[in-house]
């Protein structure tokens, strides 16, 4: 009863600043997994060898933009804490910081991924078919360029989320998802330019996006202003509060984007239809996941707000509060895959045995994500906002190591099950996972943690 009171005598954010802040999140999520669907579906008329190509190298840049990502998580709960702290000029100073951090880290990886492409491909796939490396080997190089400029446009959102105005990340997603479905259409089925058809116009709708949130980030009215001297100056204070946030969460989720590559390279000894399927799966999937990934997104910047003003009780409220919100709506999105499943699969050009595939791996992923995606994928970020890092990043990477890669190599190689012994091992991750995060959250163990970020770095 004294919780309740609490939270309603100085309630940081009311119904109306919770919708403000999820639905510009919801709709770039949406428009992110729609003009990968759109990807998919245009890269498929060119054949299965390069959507098979396409879908190996974006398992790889799923595992760059989570590093990403991840740098980013860091810098929006400094941010978020600072201006719970009501301390403008040093959320200011960490946004500068996190633009720094992430350029350097963006041309880093860049430099990395395009000396060693072929390698890479190799270590992670095999002996993968001539025509599929081929395709692959284009795909990764165009939008390996891109790396710099995604880093920075995530940086800048992270920036607007920490301040609750995802609405500026949602509009400049708008026009970069504009520029990449129609570069896409143009080049595909205009200029035939086949798989390089769908990189070029990733790479230029990055480009465009990054430089457009930077400079948005530099107005006046922006409460964590970017500034010149603060991009420019290195502060290892700032830096070392970001990174101790950022570098755990790049660790778990880096580790686990390798995880769901090394399934893949499991996946890929069965051939292209379990190639093109897994694809295809993952594609549709992500339908019933959009408001999942906003949610998460928001509640990093709500829990962190919370922990910043120094109230604990206040970041349990808005934690179940958003939680009850996920699972209704998400629920209902994955139902409606489930439901749409037949006229979904039409879209895309494939063999009988690929649909067929695609459709087992699909009811899979929804009918068991209804009940366990939200406290699996959603409620961790609550943890890592109110900087319970460590717990979170050992029990994704154990996890992911114990039952998605080892029952995955009992079940879809030993027993030869493929694509579905892959599937049926990821549900078993998610089964540890929610049992691991919610024990940790109702237990109150991570409070112990629940201080400002630039005091935990220190402790």
């Amino acid at each position: 009863m004294e919780q309740t009171v609490e939270v309603e005598e100085e309630k940081l954010f009311t119904n109306q600043k919770l919708l403000r802040l999820l639905w510009p999140l919801i709709i770039e999520q949406a428009l992110s997994v729609l003009v990968g669907m759109a990807d998919t579906v245009m890269v498929s008329s060119v054949g299965e060898a390069a959507i098979s190509g396409v879908s190996l190298v974006d398992m790889i840049n799923n595992l760059i933009f989570n590093i990403f990502a991840a740098l980013a998580t860091g810098g929006a709960v400094v941010t978020s804490q600072f201006l719970g702290a009501r301390r403008r000029d040093e959320a200011c100073r960490s946004a500068g910081q996190l633009v720094t951090l992430s350029a350097l880290l963006g041309l880093a990886v860049m430099a990395f991924c395009l000396a060693f492409s072929h390698g890479l491909l190799r270590l992670f796939f095999g002996q993968i078919d001539d025509d599929v490396m081929s395709a692959a080997l284009t795909y990764f190089f165009i939008t390996g360029l891109s790396y710099p400029f995604l880093a920075l446009y995530n940086a800048g959102a992270a920036i607007f989320r920490s301040v609750g105005n995802s609405a500026v990340s949602m509009r400049v997603s708008v026009l970069m998802n504009i520029i990449n479905v129609c570069g896409n259409a143009l080049c595909v089925f205009v200029l035939h330019m086949g798989v390089a058809g769908v990189a070029v116009p990733t790479l230029v709708s990055r480009m465009i996006g990054a430089v457009l949130i930077l400079r948005m980030t530099t107005r006046h009215d922006n409460p964590a202003r970017v500034t010149w001297e603060g991009v420019r100056r290195f502060r290892p204070d700032m830096a070392r509060n970001i990174l101790y946030i950022g570098i755990p969460s790049a660790m778990e989720n880096s580790l686990f984007q390798l995880g769901r590559v090394l399934v893949v390279s499991m996946i890929s000894l069965f051939g292209t239809v379990h190639i093109s399927a897994n694809a295809v799966a993952n594609n549709l999937d992500s339908v019933g996941c959009i408001v999942g990934q906003a949610m998460g997104l928001a509640m990093i910047s709500v829990v962190g707000r919370c922990i910043g003003a120094g109230s604990p009780s206040q970041a349990i409220y808005y934690t179940k509060k958003l939680m009850l919100w996920d699972y209704i709506v998400q629920g209902l999105a994955n139902a409606a895959v489930i439901l749409a499943l037949p006229l979904l699969l039409r879209m895309y050009t494939l063999s009988p045995e690929t649909a067929e595939l695609s459709r087992i791996l699909i009811l899979i992923h929804c009918g068991c994500g209804i009940l366990l995606w939200p406290a699996a994928f959603v409620l961790p970020n609550a943890l890592r906002a109110a900087n319970d890092v460590r717990f979170t990043m050992m029990t994704s990477i154990l996890s992911m190591a114990i039952w998605r890669l080892g029952f995955s190599y009992i079940l879809c190689v030993n027993m030869q099950w493929g694509a579905v012994g892959v599937w049926i091992a990821m549900v078993v991750d998610w089964v540890c996972r929610v049992l691991c995060f919610v024990i940790r959250f109702v237990s109150g163990k991570w409070k112990r943690r629940a201080v400002p970020a630039q005091s935990a770095a220190k402790a």
